[in-house]
């Protein structure tokens, strides 16, 4: 680890905040043909052994972060509801023995909604998880077929209801602008998941992404998405449903009740520091008064001889300069529905965001109906969330990053 000096100490507004902890388990039963995740099918685990390397790789990089606050620790993959729920209660005895807690410490662990790991959760929540998302992606079984789905819509349901007994925090994932989605047939959709959901939905629209089966498929014709304009409207429903239910979205793809936001998704999308274990994992820690990118090696052998040769398989650890990091914080801090506030500007660039950013360009997207700034700060309006990325573009070719 290349960074990790004795003499090298986060700044005092970094050592104030808290921090994330991501996990990433890399395997699954199958590999969803959408999806472009660090992710594996593998024959058997050696659950023993990637206990002890995970903790290991925690307890390296928690030196290296000190003594600071958590308030969130997140298991994600992969399928992490294929862990051995003893491997969760390790890796937060070590979160605890390592960190300051915070006193409402959010333990989130995805789960694929099958009968078999439902069965689990009540194990998970003993391992010390307070909190579950579960990988639903549709209501309907010919849907769940198309994305390779192992499960059914009754199924899934099923594991919603027996998630909800169990943890007062419950989130459910959707994937949507599906082939031959209408926006009559999501908005019937949305009103059937409401009628299950907790506090908390994350609504994704279906990408090709360019590794993936789907999209060697896509391009030989075997499906079509929605075309641009049947995409915009399904976007309208999804805010129009949602806002209605109660559970606006708090970030692009990520909707809740007042109160149910992840903890976790807020210390990333606000650009605060995180520390990645696990194969592929990415993290974010201040030193030495700049970010440093930390990222471990995505082949799961490879990862697990690292760690316990060296106690870390890092492969990316180097300072990251101004103008990379007001591009993350950027990208990132303009997807919250609030954006980021004029003290997060401040205190990560040392001037406000009328500063960092031409004046023109802002007055364009402002005049626009795009971005809003105010004394609260910087941040895209409804009209900008739906077009975000060209928003960002625009706003990030009259950047103006200090040093």
């Amino acid at each position: 680890m290349a960074a990790a000096t004795a003499d090298i100490a986060p700044p005092a507004a970094a050592r104030d905040e808290a921090i994330g902890v991501y996990v990433h388990w890399p395997f699954c039963l199958s590999k969803c043909p959408y999806c472009d995740f660090n992710s594996h099918v593998a024959d058997a685990v050696d659950h023993d052994r990637w206990r002890r390397a995970l903790v290991r790789e925690l307890a390296t990089q928690a030196a290296r972060a000190g003594r600071r606050r958590v308030e969130s620790v997140f298991f994600g993959g992969g399928t992490p509801s294929l862990m051995a729920p003893d491997t969760v209660a390790a890796v937060l005895e070590t979160v605890r023995s390592s960190f300051r807690i915070a006193n409402d410490l959010e333990v989130t662990l995805e789960a694929n909604p099958t009968s078999v790991e439902a069965g689990k959760l009540e194990a998970f929540r003993d391992a010390g998880v307070n909190r579950v998302s579960l990988g639903v992606q549709a209501l309907d079984d010919s849907v769940l077929t198309f994305l390779g789905r192992t499960h059914g819509a009754g199924e899934a349901l099923a594991a919603v209801a027996t998630a909800r007994e169990r943890f007062e925090r419950v989130s459910f994932d959707l994937i949507y602008a599906r082939p031959d989605q209408s926006p009559q047939s999501w908005r019937r959709e949305l009103a059937g998941a409401l009628a299950h959901a907790a506090g908390h939905l994350s609504l994704y629209q279906l990408t090709i992404e360019p590794t993936t089966p789907f999209h060697s498929l896509h391009a030989r014709g075997a499906f079509r998405l929605p075309d641009e304009d049947t995409a915009a409207a399904l976007w309208d429903v999804t805010q129009d449903t949602l806002e209605a239910a109660g559970m606006p979205a708090y970030e692009v793809s990520n909707h809740a009740r007042p109160g149910q936001e992840c903890r976790h998704n807020m210390v990333y999308w606000s650009y605060r520091d995180y520390l990645g274990v696990g194969p592929g994992a990415h993290g974010r820690l201040s030193e030495g008064g700049a970010k440093v990118a930390t990222r471990t090696h995505r082949a799961p052998a490879i990862w697990l001889d690292r760690v316990e040769r060296d106690g870390h398989a890092l492969v990316d650890d180097r300072p990251i300069d101004p103008t990379e990091t007001l591009i993350e914080a950027t990208l990132t801090g303009l997807r919250l529905a609030g954006g980021l506030p004029r003290e997060r500007w401040t205190a990560l660039f040392g001037r406000g965001p009328e500063d960092l950013f031409e004046a023109a360009t802002i007055s364009l997207l402002v005049d626009g109906g795009f971005l809003a700034l105010d004394t609260e700060g910087l941040r895209a309006t409804a009209a900008g969330r739906a077009r975000l990325d060209a928003v960002t573009d625009r706003l990030l070719r009259g950047a103006r990053p200090p040093g």
